[in-house]
């Protein structure tokens, strides 16, 4: 095609030569129009094509999506036609096949649920937490109590698939939350009101353990519980103001209670410092009169040995003194009157007579 309008501009150019030649005088000069540039329509149609093809190939890749990436923490529920495959995927980058496959992203890292009446409640985002009421109850007795705890859980990443299959997306609501409150509602409602506080600690083992074999016991085991922390117990007003008056009654047994023990306390101080006295008393009683004991047996035991030494010369001897005493005496006083004991044994007695109130035992 390019060759036939070549000659025709060719054929065209030619002429106007001819009538410049024959008319050259009239003509004034003819007409020359410029010659295209050469075009190869068919090469440039095929670049536009294969163009064409590669961009509508990359628009339906990015429409179709036929990948998928997981990240960690994370698994991949493949369905094929609508069914799921048993088997989850793992962390990574996967293939599919565009509107055939389909890849369902769940969460298997650890859930937090937040059963409380003072938080602000929010939807499950990204961190996983999810508030939710307090768990309300009745005790033995039929009176309301509302339980605030914390569960923790994640999704069994093995049996993920099976998981969501049988139960859906919304498993938690269908597994969990059910149980958290019916294992909490069998346990409150073993204990009265009044004595909750003060078993807290087996109560919250109690849930712990409920809640552990419930879920654990679960067909494909769908989740692995962590923990759960019992945090608050909301009794109703008249029990607390019921167990305010127990403790204050407690605190004043334990009050006069103390007060006797002190009392005992310093009776039995007074008593043992009235028995350390008398018994001092006694001792010093008993060493008196083993004294008084030991120096009678002294008088008694000298005695003896004086009797034992007075023997008649010993006597007649002192009987000469005295005589020389009385003899003495009679120098001075020769009024004076003598009285001899009977036998001649001392002592001898005598009286000044010349004043009445002077008497003198000599021995």
């Amino acid at each position: 095609m390019a060759t036939d309008m070549n000659d025709y501009f060719n054929k065209k150019k030619s002429a106007g030569g001819s009538n410049k030649g024959g008319g050259g005088s009239g003509g004034g000069g003819g007409f020359t129009p410029p010659r295209p540039p050469k075009i190869d329509i068919n090469m440039g149609g095929g670049k536009s094509i294969a163009l064409f093809v590669i961009v509508g190939i990359i628009i339906l890749l990015v429409l179709a999506k036929p990948f998928v990436i997981i990240t960690e923490g994370e698994r991949g529920i493949l369905a094929t036609n609508g069914k799921y495959e048993s088997q989850s995927l793992q962390p990574g980058l996967h293939f599919l096949i565009p509107i055939i496959q389909k890849v369902y992203i769940v969460d298997t890292k650890i859930r937090i649920i937040n059963y409380a009446d003072r938080i602000e409640r929010k939807a499950v985002d990204g961190d996983g937490i999810e508030a939710k009421p307090a768990v309300e109850v009745l005790d033995v007795r039929g009176l309301p109590v509302k339980i605030e705890l914390t569960v923790q859980y994640r999704l069994n990443d093995q049996y993920a698939a099976q998981t969501i299959s049988n139960w859906g997306f919304s498993w938690e609501e269908k597994i969990i939350n059910p149980v958290v409150r019916d294992i909490v509602r069998n346990v409150i409602g073993q204990y009265e009101a009044e004595s909750l506080p003060t078993n807290r600690n087996k109560i919250a083992a109690q849930i712990e353990d409920g809640l552990r074999k419930n879920i654990e016991q679960q067909k494909n085991s769908p989740a692995i519980f962590q923990s759960v922390q019992l945090r608050e117990i909301v009794l109703p007003q008249k029990v607390k103001e019921q167990i305010e008056r127990v403790q204050i009654a407690k605190q004043e047994v334990q009050r006069a209670e103390q007060q006797v023990q002190k009392a005992k306390q310093d009776a039995l101080k007074r008593a043992a410092e009235a028995q350390g006295k008398s018994n001092a008393v006694k001792i010093a009683s008993e060493g008196k009169a083993s004294a008084i004991t030991i120096e009678a047996k002294a008088i008694a035991a000298a005695n003896k040995i004086v009797a034992a030494s007075l023997t008649e010369k010993l006597l007649h001897m002192e009987q000469i003194k005295v005589q020389g005493k009385f003899n003495e005496a009679l120098r001075v006083n020769r009024d004076a009157k003598i009285f001899l004991t009977p036998g001649g044994s001392t002592p001898n007695i005598w009286v000044d007579t010349k004043s009445a109130k002077q008497q003198t035992a000599i021995e």
